[in-house]
């Protein structure tokens, strides 16, 4: 994971005037696009980048952080932490303890100028303390965040005014955040925000998202893990589906009553994927090989299992699934395309990689747009690709962002780039930077 460094807010440097606005844009108000499921809907957008390589619209200098941005109504979102002391170095074993304040940043979507700065005194202890994980939620006029030491705040997105806080930690009796923080990107569903909590009968806990009123709490764990709460919808029905490191349940998303329940334990308790919905199944996946699809029946609140452990190894990239395959990244690395229903892989490739060779926790995190897949990779390249069953083709690749965090013996950038715009915004220690996806005329 990153570095947590301390960087002053310098001047924006400009590149192009502005994005172009003739064509209709489309938000991205929150972690993985206003579905939550890493799917980008704009139109006439690049297959390939221009001669010359990506026109940079705007830079902007900001600190450490994993957090993504979120894209809305004109403006960027996005969280990092500004460091005053202690050693961020990553250890996966270790939780470092550090001393620093942990921002809440608006900025102008075309300019990349700072609107508002909503900032708060945070002592970290946990391991990889580079800075915030959970990608803010943009909705109605607000703001939601989620700070690694269990921070949450609402504020106003026209002017960042505080609405409504909690202190997870203190009001939920935890003691210590999860050993690598709070990761957990909160749901808005209508007028309620879904959290993980943790804590006894507090592993998910929903909240009036106008006041913070809590109006419900569920589950009891041990360990709380970093999977963000996931809606789906059956047979026109909702479920709030929320994966702790001791099992995946199903919740009456208006009372937290429990549906049903399967066991299934990740390895270091890290569940952290999504749950991934397509038609009536729901996959969970985590390194090691752990995962297991379900099948939910349409017409009652129940599920039934139908594999368990079939070698699909993602553990905090979000695969895709298209007519019923599922592309992704595995831990160690490999693109992968595997039939959903059985599990059978179908093929891999270390493409998405510079060096092609296998490394422990690989990041790629994928986007499609029509026939096309944008794959941000740890190396800070955006690359452009074609997926099927029968292959990958890449399409053309270019450098976005240099890899300022370190996992062990490599540099890297662990965050999921927003699309919004016409362009893609993404971040590392040092800078977030705006490029335009938009197709020539």
């Amino acid at each position: 994971m990153t570095i947590a460094r301390l960087f002053a807010l310098g001047t924006v440097t400009f590149f192009v005037a502005a994005v172009d606005t003739t064509a209709v844009s489309q938000d991205w108000n929150q972690w993985q696009g206003p579905q939550r499921n890493g799917v980008w809907s704009e139109s006439n957008v690049i297959d390939k980048f221009p001669e010359g390589g990506p026109r940079v619209l705007w830079r902007q200098a900001i600190a450490g952080g994993y957090a993504g941005p979120a894209v809305a109504q004109g403006k960027v979102v996005v969280m990092d932490y500004v460091r005053t002391s202690g050693d961020p170095t990553p250890s996966p074993g270790k939780a470092s303890e550090l001393t620093g304040r942990e921002r809440v940043l608006c900025l102008n979507a075309k300019t990349g100028e700072i609107l508002w700065t909503h900032e708060y005194d945070c002592p970290y202890k946990i391991s990889y303390p580079a800075g915030p994980r959970a990608t803010p939620v943009i909705d109605e006029g607000l703001v939601f965040t989620l700070g690694a030491e269990g921070n949450l705040h609402c504020v106003n997105l026209s002017d960042g005014k505080p609405v409504w806080s909690k202190e997870l930690k203190r009001d939920y009796g935890l003691g210590l955040a999860p050993h690598w923080g709070f990761a957990a990107h909160p749901l808005v569903d209508g007028e309620t925000l879904y959290c993980v909590v943790g804590g006894e009968g507090s592993i998910a806990v929903a909240f009036d998202k106008r006041t913070g009123v809590e109006k419900w709490r569920a589950l009891s764990s041990e360990s709380t893990g970093y999977c963000p709460p996931t809606m789906v919808e059956i047979g026109g029905r909702k479920q709030l589906v929320i994966w702790h490191p001791r099992s995946i349940n199903g919740l009456n998303p208006e009372t937290g009553e429990v549906f049903w329940s399967f066991e299934i334990k990740p390895a270091y308790d890290m569940s952290i994927i999504a749950p991934i919905q397509y038609e009536s199944y729901l996959l969970a996946t985590a390194l090691q090989g752990t995962s297991i699809l379900l099948e939910l029946d349409p017409d009652n609140s129940t599920a039934r299992e139908v594999w368990r452990n079939r070698g699909i190894h993602s553990d905090h990239n979000p695969p895709l699934v298209v007519d019923g395959y599922l592309y992704g990244v595995s831990e160690r690395g490999p693109l992968f395309c595997c039939k959903l229903d059985t599990g059978e892989k179908i093929w891999e490739s270390m493409a998405t990689t510079t060096n092609g060779r296998p490394q422990n926790s690989t990041t790629g995190f994928i986007v499609r747009n029509g026939h096309h897949f944008y794959i941000a990779n740890e190396v800070g390249e955006l690359i452009i690709a074609t997926m099927s069953p029968q292959g990958y083709e890449e399409l053309d690749r270019a450098k976005i962002l240099e890899p300022t965090g370190q996992t062990g013996n490599r540099d890297v950038v662990w965050s999921h780039p927003a699309f919004a715009n016409q362009c893609v915004y993404w971040r590392n220690d040092k800078e977030i930077v705006c490029v335009s996806l938009a197709a020539e005329k």
